[in-house]
């Protein structure tokens, strides 16, 4: 079965409601692509990291350490929150006020637009940023040169989109980037992991060496606006004859947004520096264990039904988009789930079962609203599994 990395990226983006992509409300980071080593001096990221940041910083007066959020209402933003407030910091979001502005009625809440109005970051200071909502070069520069002297610390929230590729098992953050003829070209739905690599060069030239450059991949657990995981825990929870793609085999990795959020703090905390994919277990895990594991964490009595990728092709049933996280392990895909993670698990991060996250997806989902419940936004309905199940058991 063949996918067009164009299409990978346009099913990605539309799964995130990527309405805007400039301001502060864009999709969740994460939809699954380090810049090559760099030459000392270039202004490139050093892939290994530092353990602090030059001296020259900012110093802040308060007790508590200060951060500033650029975002933190969208999926991943709230559980940043949370996790950075647990560990005593306190917190100011910069961001439009569209996306769930009734979120954190108890913070400072600064209003403004990345894309030419920053006025509101003037004259502040905090010992470190969060980028949650950078997609565009010219916007993180913008960003990051004004916060150059208010900050110890930024840490951008990239994407494994970024890579050229993923054919190569065991990518490591070293392994080439895709680029962009046209450097100034900003159409973030044709040119999404180009351009989120060129925001990590432009984070690290506004600070050199005191920027944290983390890559996750997709993205999943409690706020996912997405269901671009969501759909399997729910489905398995429905039980019945599941539609299952491929021989099982196939490996996939995520990282839960609460594992992550608790890591990106860390990094904050530590001043961590330099490029970090995001995303497990190491070695991925095959799509056979995630679905079973899920079953099992539900107490469902669903039974799966593994249909070839060629079956599910000539049915027009599409992998990432019908059958959410999955992609057949070959061609350009071939190292899709097994990227290195090593350099940020020596960092410390970690990441839960996945019984943990499919109970945890459930339970949040059936909080939402019963007209939002009954329309996911990635997979397959109910109907259409329903007839290629009937079809795969009935060839000749």
């Amino acid at each position: 079965m063949s996918i067009s990395r164009r299409s990978f990226l346009e099913w990605t983006l539309h799964a995130a409601g990527a309405a805007t992509l400039v301001g502060c409300a864009g999709p969740p980071a994460g939809s699954g692509a380090t810049p090559p080593p760099a030459a000392p001096g270039s202004g490139e990221p050093d892939p290994g990291g530092a353990e602090a940041a030059p001296a020259s910083a900012p110093e802040t007066s308060t007790s508590s350490p200060t951060l500033l959020i650029l975002g933190g209402t969208g999926f991943l933003g709230p559980h940043l929150v949370e996790q950075a407030r647990a560990r005593g910091f306190e917190i100011t979001l910069f961001n439009r006020g569209k996306t769930n502005p009734h979120l954190f009625p108890g913070l400072e809440k600064l209003r403004g637009d990345r894309d030419g109005d920053l006025e509101a970051l003037k004259g502040r200071s905090w010992d470190a940023v969060i980028d949650t909502s950078g997609y565009v070069p010219r916007i993180v520069t913008a960003s990051a040169e004004l916060l150059a002297s208010a900050v110890k610390h930024y840490t951008f929230i990239s994407t494994l989109s970024v890579y050229a590729d993923h054919a190569t098992v065991g990518i490591t953050e070293e392994y080439p980037v895709a680029t962009i003829e046209d450097e100034s070209n900003e159409d973030v739905r044709a040119n999404y992991g180009a351009l989120k690599a060129l925001c990590e060069r432009a984070a690290e030239a506004a600070m050199p060496g005191r920027v944290a450059n983390i890559r996750p991949g997709l993205i999943v657990g409690p706020l996912d606006p997405t269901d671009r995981f969501t759909y399997w825990p729910v489905r398995v929870a429905r039980g019945g004859e599941v539609l299952a793609p491929g021989t099982g085999d196939d490996r996939i990795q995520v990282i839960d947004v609460r594992d992550l959020a608790a890591w990106t703090v860390q990094v904050v905390e530590q001043r961590v520096t330099g490029v970090y994919n995001a995303v497990g277990p190491a070695g991925g895990v095959p799509m056979r264990s995630v679905l079973e594991r899920c079953r099992q964490a539900l107490g469902s009595d669903a039974r799966f039904t593994w249909v070839s990728a060629e079956f599910l092709e000539a049915q027009e049933v599409a992998p990432w988009q019908h059958m959410p996280a999955w992609l057949p392990a070959e061609g350009e895909y071939a190292g899709f789930g097994s990227v290195d993670v090593s350099r940020a698990v020596a960092r410390g991060l970690s990441f839960r079962p996945i019984e943990d996250t499919a109970r945890a997806t459930v339970e949040w989902f059936q909080t939402l609203p019963a007209e939002r419940q009954a329309k996911l936004r990635a997979g397959i309905t109910p109907e259409r599994e329903a007839e290629v199940l009937a079809a795969w058991h009935a060839r000749g």
